[in-house]
């Protein structure tokens, strides 16, 4: 279980709410509880979620509707319902609109934990079952070893730049986000952890320097993107 995990709990039961979050909370998670509709949309957009859980029965605005709207701003972010509808009808809506899992009332936490747990293995993947060898346009990337060949060029990595490289190719011409990454890595998300990754980023820019087809963009306040154009940069090996 990845401790860092962020949760937006949407759930307008206080009772219920309490005990969810206390629960988790217990469990090593970082839970924040919406009571409403609207303070749902203010947390979504203020905050960056791992997980959502969400209720369907919603004041002001209902389940459905957050979850289509949270949907369309971030595709990947895994959603669970938890809710006392078992109707085959609104299950069917929910999945429609992008849910991952579906938990109805009364629900153990116990399973409740297995089930988020397995959305961010197979969302977010499990680190020790990742690849271990990349192709970044022209270089290769072994993980293991810690090796970024290009040609007869052969550059030793370090522990961290090796562990950032890797998962700036898994999301390769996506976004990785930064808090993601300095927990994932450096096991916190302070201002000192955040300038040595900088450093870092820095350090990967000058190794990749070679093949101008990659890059890795700073997206600011977001997080990284590594940026490769493979085929231009197939062109280019080929006219070499």
């Amino acid at each position: 279980m990845d401790q860092h995990c962020k949760i937006l709990l949407v759930e307008d039961d206080e009772n219920l709410g309490f005990v969810v979050k206390d629960n988790l909370e217990e469990m090593g998670y970082d839970v924040a509880h919406a009571r409403d509709g609207h303070e749902a949309q203010r947390l979504f957009y203020k905050h960056d979620f791992d997980v959502i859980l969400m209720d369907v029965m919603l004041p002001k605005v209902d389940g459905f509707e957050l979850t289509a709207e949270f949907r369309a701003a971030n595709p990947e972010i895994p959603v669970i319902f938890l809710t006392a509808k078992s109707l085959k009808e609104d299950r069917i809506r929910g999945f429609r609109l992008g849910a991952d899992d579906y938990v109805t009332k009364p629900f153990s936490m116990e399973e409740l934990q297995l089930r988020i747990e397995a959305l961010m293995k197979r969302v977010y993947g499990n680190l020790q079952d990742a690849e271990k060898t990349f192709n970044i346009g022209r270089y290769e990337f072994d993980y293991d070893s810690m090796l970024l060949r290009l040609g007869e060029k052969v550059q030793k990595l370090t522990q961290k730049e090796a562990e950032l490289l890797r998962l700036l190719c898994v999301k390769k011409n996506e976004v990785l986000k930064r808090e993601k990454a300095l927990e994932l890595i450096w096991g916190e998300n302070d201002y000192f952890a955040g300038r040595s990754m900088d450093v870092f980023i820095s350090k990967l820019r000058k190794h990749l320097s070679e093949d101008p087809h990659v890059s890795i963009e700073n997206l600011h306040g977001v997080g990284f993107k590594l940026s490769v154009s493979e085929e231009n940069s197939k062109k280019d090996a080929q006219a070499e």
